[in-house]
């Protein structure tokens, strides 16, 4: 392993696969979804991490109606907040979450807000009191509305904040936030973010005196 350090005023964190691991609930829910619509639920899986739901059917079903995929988003919403069997936090969530406590953070989701707090409860991880969700955005990830929104809640500058995600769609969105990212996880290790982490145990939080939060990554 290397190590890095990365310095920041904030840090905005994606919940799916950065801080809760919800695959199992996700699959469920995605998988029915495809084959309801005759679609290859393994083709599918490859492109709902990271989305708000609406955004992954307008990919799979590019001539439907976005009032079907809208009214279909609804209904996988309430399938998912109601399934939290095998929701469980990422490796070393629950001691990141403690260390940034004090610290300024957002979270930044596709969830909208009553799924969020239904997995960061099943997970057992204190909820931010800054959160970004998805009745607060106008455009799912990739677009870098949530992130931007959340340093501007935080009241930092976009290249002052550090983002943490799982998924392609969540790095473009950091990168096109402006911000540097730390990808967690497999889905994360080919997308070339600026540092990278199997999970959250490889990282150790510094309060710094100058106010800055020090990040020290021993990457996979």
């Amino acid at each position: 392993m290397s190590a890095t350090v990365l310095t920041a005023s904030a840090l905005l964190l994606d919940m799916d696969g950065t801080l809760v691991n919800s695959d199992a609930v996700v699959e469920r829910c995605w998988r029915r979804w495809a084959l309801k619509h005759g679609l290859d639920p393994e083709a599918a899986l490859k492109v709902v991490h990271g989305r708000q739901g609406y955004a992954t059917m307008a990919v799979l079903l590019p001539d439907r109606p976005v009032e079907e995929n809208y009214a279909d988003n609804r209904v996988m919403l309430a399938e998912e907040t109601a399934d939290v069997d095998g929701v469980v936090p990422i490796g070393g969530a629950p001691a990141f979450m403690a260390a940034i406590a004090d610290l300024p953070h957002a979270l930044v989701t596709s969830a909208d807000s009553a799924l969020a707090t239904a997995r960061m409860g099943a997970a057992a991880l204190p909820m931010p009191a800054v959160r970004v969700t998805a009745e607060q955005v106008g455009a799912s990830k990739p677009d870098p509305e949530g992130f931007l929104k959340g340093a501007a809640e935080l009241g930092f500058d976009p290249a002052d904040c550090i983002v943490f995600e799982d998924s392609e769609a969540g790095i473009a969105a950091g990168r096109a936030a402006g911000m540097r990212v730390v990808g967690v996880g497999p889905r994360a290790a080919a997308l070339s973010p600026d540092a990278h982490v199997e999970d959250l145990t490889q990282i150790r939080v510094e309060a710094a005196g100058d106010g800055t939060i020090r990040l020290h990554i021993d990457e996979a």
